[in-house]
């Protein structure tokens, strides 16, 4: 039996401007994304005659609602072929929390899967079968942040400094889909030259999120613990896509570390102190 383990990391926006809505109902996004050193472990193995997921997180469902077995599936569609495949998934990142850990793992299955069989995609391929099952699942195949347009697919590898985040989960979930339904028009874009010089300077003096207004409008608790990441020290806050994760950008691993520890104690809430990748 032929098994792989991989690492699915979680990510946040930097940066997510929306510039317009298109006829599908998707909006068109500028955004930076960061991959963070926080992941849910992925085992994939060439086992039985289906896709099956165990999982243990046990409010996830098993089936294709779940974007890893879709993504398993879509592999097969791509390639013409049909085999057994058994997923083990330790789910670290929360749920439905704006991190991705859902579209991570859809990409880890992708890159797991195409290892397995020697390759039989090329990225451009992958990363085909990947748009489809989500606009974050392309930057997941990346080995580092990225900035993204279209729906946030069309991808642009950057250099960002090595930074340190704390993460804040306050416990509830954010439907993605009924955020971005609360965004008004009119949409503005930056031009290229104003993207460019922004990635020049450090993100913390470029943190922005239109969907974080959404979200605080609807949880506005979420005000008060952006204040008391500021109070611990963090050179930026801001909400990561949908929210309603909260985020913090510090210098070093020790305050980082000081100020996850903290926020715990005060709150009882879900905190972690990880790194950007690479």
């Amino acid at each position: 039996m032929e098994a792989i383990t991989l690492c699915c990391p979680a990510k946040v926006n930097l940066y997510l401007k929306v510039v317009g809505r298109r006829p599908d109902g998707y909006h068109e996004l500028i955004t930076v994304m960061q991959a963070l050193t926080l992941a849910d472990e992925l085992v994939i193995s060439r086992q039985g005659r289906d896709i099956y997921l165990e999982c243990d997180a046990t409010d996830l469902p098993r089936d294709e609602g779940n974007l890893a077995v879709k993504a398993a599936r879509a592999f097969q569609q791509a390639i013409g072929r049909r085999f057994g495949v058994h997923l083990r998934l330790t789910k670290r990142i929360p749920v439905a929390a704006g991190l991705g850990g859902g579209s991570s793992d859809a990409a880890g299955v992708l890159r797991g899967l195409n290892r397995l069989l020697d390759t039989p995609l090329n990225l451009g391929q992958l990363t085909a079968v990947a748009r489809k099952l989500g606009a974050d699942v392309p930057f997941f195949l990346l080995d580092g942040p990225a900035l993204g347009r279209g729906i946030g697919d069309r991808l642009t590898p950057i250099t960002l400094p090595r930074l340190w985040y704390v993460l804040l989960n306050p416990g509830f979930a954010v439907s993605t889909a009924a955020v971005y339904a609360g965004l008004q028009p009119p949409f503005a874009a930056p031009d290229q030259t104003q993207v460019e010089q922004m990635l020049q300077a450090h993100p913390a003096t470029w943190l922005h999120n239109d969907l974080e207004a959404v979200t605080m409008a609807q949880h506005p608790e979420l005000a008060a613990y952006k204040e008391t990441l500021r109070r611990l020290g963090a050179r930026g806050v801001l909400m990561s896509g949908s929210g309603p994760t909260l985020f913090g950008i510090f210098a070093d691993d020790a305050a980082a570390m000081q100020a996850a520890s903290r926020l715990s104690a005060d709150t009882g809430l879900w905190t972690a102190a990880v790194r950007g990748l690479p």
